[in-house]
């Protein structure tokens, strides 16, 4: 459990002061926060209960969606809620292809330009960029990112501590060059955050949702941790799921069900 981080999207129905009470009764010291929820909430109110209640923030989702015409207003406030909330890292989403577009190669080539203009906050912030890649089948509305080596090309032009990747088993499990790049981003130092989440079939209609806890469903979830971990990666596993059902249960069952399938599946 030491490693152990829960994010907020896997009771995203719990509000932020029955979440970090529920954190400190069940012997959990990290959390991954979001940013609609802690603006709900109110940031420096967030930034407060968290740190009065010793848990460490050990990410905030989420930045990028780099195809709509605020997007720099938009990563620059996220980097400063970061700051605000002592989160390390903040994962970036990268968007989709623009209105009207089907370039998918420029989408990503302006993914990459945007992050570096966004590089000198994020390292006056002391805030870490993830670039996330995302399954291909969100690459249209949600992320032109599909693989992890894809999230790496992006990043390699700048500083490690500036700009890094997400490991999310969820979207990456399917690829078969994933371990290499794993150990690539080892090398590089560019593994920012480890999320861990199950493939569960079928998917639901809203494949958004289709996620599941740790053992529910098809993906080597150890092996993946223990690839992170020989590729150098000391830091938190997040579990991440999105499941209306899993979601509609009291906050407290979810966490106490996600640190099971934690220990079973993941540590």
């Amino acid at each position: 459990m030491t490693r152990f981080s829960f994010n907020q999207a896997t009771a995203n129905r719990w509000p932020i002061p029955d979440l970090v009470a529920g954190c400190v009764a069940a012997g959990v010291t990290r959390v991954g926060l979001w940013r609609e929820q802690v603006a709900d909430f109110g940031l420096e109110k967030t930034a407060a209960l968290v740190k009065d209640a010793g848990l460490e923030v050990t990410s905030l989702c989420r930045g990028g969606f780099f195809q709509t015409p605020t997007w720099y207003e938009e990563n620059s406030r996220a980097i400063a809620e970061a700051h605000t909330l002592g989160a390390p890292v903040l994962v970036l989403v990268s968007g989709g292809l623009p209105p009207g577009s089907r370039d998918v190669d420029a989408a990503r080539r302006h993914v990459g330009e945007a992050i570096g203009r966004l590089v000198p906050a994020t390292v006056e912030a002391g805030v870490q960029l993830a670039i996330e890649p995302l399954h291909p089948m969100f690459a249209s509305d949600r992320c032109v990112v599909s693989t992890l080596g894809q999230a790496l090309d992006l990043a390699a032009p700048y500083p490690a501590e500036a700009v890094g990747v997400v490991v999310d088993t969820y979207h990456v499990w399917w690829d078969d060059t994933v371990w290499a790049q794993i150990g690539r981003a080892g090398r590089e130092r560019r593994i920012a955050c480890f999320q861990a989440a199950d493939w569960i079939t079928p998917l639901p209609e809203g494949v958004l949702l289709g996620r599941g806890l740790p053992g529910a469903g098809c993906v080597e979830l150890r092996r993946f941790r223990e690839a992170v971990d020989a590729a150098g990666y000391t830091g938190p596993v997040e579990v991440e799921v999105f499941h209306a059902d899993l979601w509609a249960r009291p906050g407290a069952e979810i966490l106490a069900d996600t640190i099971a399938a934690y220990e079973a599946h993941v540590a």
